[in-house]
């Protein structure tokens, strides 16, 4: 018998055994399955919190609809009637003071045609005349491994980009444009401009793809996202799952691998795969040989806060689903998202339900908020909104969660650093594999869909024997 072991039970793990599981017994292979997770409970950065009436997701809140491989996955699991989308409204740019409409027909702030251009609020008239060079200049060196941040600039001018463009994809991307590139961010974009020689053409041709009613939508569940996780783990009844279990220390032997556990436990695999953030990988490995491309990889910090209020959702703007800070504002977050307005489920009353983001782009700021407590935080998070939104009222629940150095951050060199790293690993230690957010996508269907492609990569690799 041929043992695998996942070691974190984060959703990229929890996928890849539910697939391996089910093409096991479609292959009726002789396989023992098992679920590494220091933690008490599975999910990873998934977590859903309920507070009287509010729905809080201390971690990701959504799962994109469009994505490959996401519809099947639900369908799979029965979990079709539990799914809710999210309302569509507009987002706002916090700008001098006061929020500011992003068109709605731009995608991450692009302009989609002329008119999407000159509606915008955010850029003045010579910005938007500079902008129009898209439509006439050609691309001659720039590929999917530039920088998104100079493309842009490149044919839409700097100001179009600065006050319109980087703050939404930055806060997507969680950094900075000239250090993102678009590959691993908007890959399609030099395509547009190479097949239509422009970008807004390239949009405006494919305007249904992104700006339809179903393309916007996001998933969640009537209960929350650890919905979709509790119902992974029911499903896994051919494996053993071991909670509260954090592995120490691998060590190769003449034939395979013995895992090192807490309590003094050991476990042998013929295959592991390293569903973790890449520091703990690396640590598990303690290969030098692999510290070159593992130290390449960067993390981005993330505080959110949660502040739910006895007051009706109806005193926000009608229209609208949060807004984005842009740099140099006089609020300290980086975004606040009107949940009880963009997720219906998380209200059960429409009372009000606020979260906030406060990250890493300035450093100092950030580790001055990282070393507050939470009343301190909260304290923060009232004034940003009473600055911005008008608020004065007390919270009647508050909840608080910093993800620090643990959100993957993909610089220009990403994909050559994952190509490298996984040739090295290959050869020091066959039949290890990394996967997970650290290295091929940070969204949750880019996990799901990279845990599916893993789990059929193991099952390539034990037919072969």
């Amino acid at each position: 018998m041929e043992t695998v072991v996942v070691i974190g039970g984060g959703i990229t793990g929890l996928t890849m055994m539910y697939e391996l599981q089910k093409l096991k017994k479609n292959a009726q292979l002789d396989l023992h399955l098992t679920l590494v997770e220091e933690n008490a409970s599975l999910g990873g950065k998934i977590s859903t919190v309920h507070n009287g009436e509010f729905i809080m997701e201390t971690g990701a809140d959504s799962i994109v609809a469009r994505k490959k491989g996401v519809s099947e996955l639900l369908e799979e699991l029965q979990l079709q009637n539990d799914v809710v989308y999210n309302d569509v409204g507009k987002s706002y740019l916090y700008q001098q003071q006061q929020l500011k409409a992003i068109p709605e027909d731009t995608v991450f702030g692009i302009p989609t045609s002329i008119e999407s251009l000159f509606r915008s609020e955010l850029v003045s008239t010579k910005g938007k005349v500079v902008a129009l060079k898209d439509l006439i200049t050609k691309n001659a060196t720039f590929t999917k491994d530039s920088s998104v941040g100079e493309f842009l600039e490149q044919f839409f001018g700097k100001e179009l980009v600065q006050y319109q463009i980087a703050p939404v994809l930055s806060g997507v991307y969680s950094g900075k444009l000239h250090e993102l590139t678009l590959a691993t961010t908007l890959p399609f974009l030099v395509d547009y401009k190479n097949e239509y020689g422009s970008i807004i053409r390239g949009f405006h041709h494919h305007r249904q793809q992104f700006l339809s009613a179903d393309r916007k939508k996001f998933i969640s569940f009537r209960n929350g996202l650890s919905t979709l996780i509790d119902r992974l783990e029911e499903t896994l009844i051919d494996a053993t799952i071991l909670k509260n279990t954090r592995a120490l220390k691998i060590e190769r032997q003449h034939k395979g691998y013995t895992i090192s556990l807490s309590n003094d436990r050991h476990i042998t695999a013929d295959y592991i795969v390293l569903a973790t953030p890449h520091t703990v990988a690396q640590s598990l490995l303690n290969n030098p040989s692999l510290d070159a491309e593992f130290n390449q990889l960067k993390t981005a910090s993330l505080i959110s806060v949660y502040l739910g209020f006895d007051l009706p959702d109806s005193i926000l703007p009608s229209d609208g689903t949060g807004f984005i800070v842009p740099e140099n504002s006089d609020l300290v977050c980086n975004a606040c998202t009107w949940t009880s307005r963009k997720w219906s489920h998380t209200s059960e009353r429409k009372q009000l339900l606020l979260r906030l983001f406060y990250k890493n782009s300035d450093p100092k700021v950030y580790d001055m908020l990282n070393h507050l407590s939470k009343e301190e935080l909260v304290k923060i998070a009232l004034k940003d909104v009473e600055k911005s939104l008008h608020i004065t009222g007390q919270p009647v629940t508050a909840e608080v969660t910093k993800w620090h150095q643990k959100m993957p951050k993909y610089d220009l060199n990403h994909r050559k650093t994952i190509d490298s790293l996984n040739q090295k690993l290959k050869a020091s230690d066959p039949n290890v594999l990394l996967a997970g957010c650290s290295y091929y996508g940070i969204g949750l269907a880019d996990c799901m869909l990279n845990g599916k492609h893993i789990a059929e990569q193991i099952i390539d690799l034990v037919k072969k024997i």
